[in-house]
């Protein structure tokens, strides 16, 4: 999972139910949860910018298409806006 995707779920889970399980999910779920948090190179950077430049999606999803591309790996989503990379990752659905 991609550093900025993770920042995600962290403000997402912040403003809906406090920073307090924010910090929760951060420091106690997600160790133990089966996932790698990736960081960002400036060439992931630019992998993320190539595929916003050609595709209306968000730009921090961007980041979970180009590491999902670099990884040979497919991405875990339920967001329909992700429709619009279908032709370039494998998508598993949830929802």
């Amino acid at each position: 999972m991609n550093e900025i995707n993770v920042g995600e779920v962290y403000y997402i889970l912040a403003r809906g139910r406090g920073r307090g399980r924010a910090d929760y999910f951060l420091h106690s779920i997600l160790p133990h949860l089966p996932i790698r948090v990736v960081g960002n190179d400036f060439e992931a950077v630019i992998r993320a910018a190539k595929i916003k430049a050609g595709h209306s999606l968000a730009f921090a999803d961007c980041f979970a298409v180009a590491l999902a591309a670099a990884e040979d790996a497919s991405l875990l989503t339920g967001d329909p806006e992700f429709k619009a990379v279908e032709s370039l990752i494998e998508i598993e659905w949830i929802g």
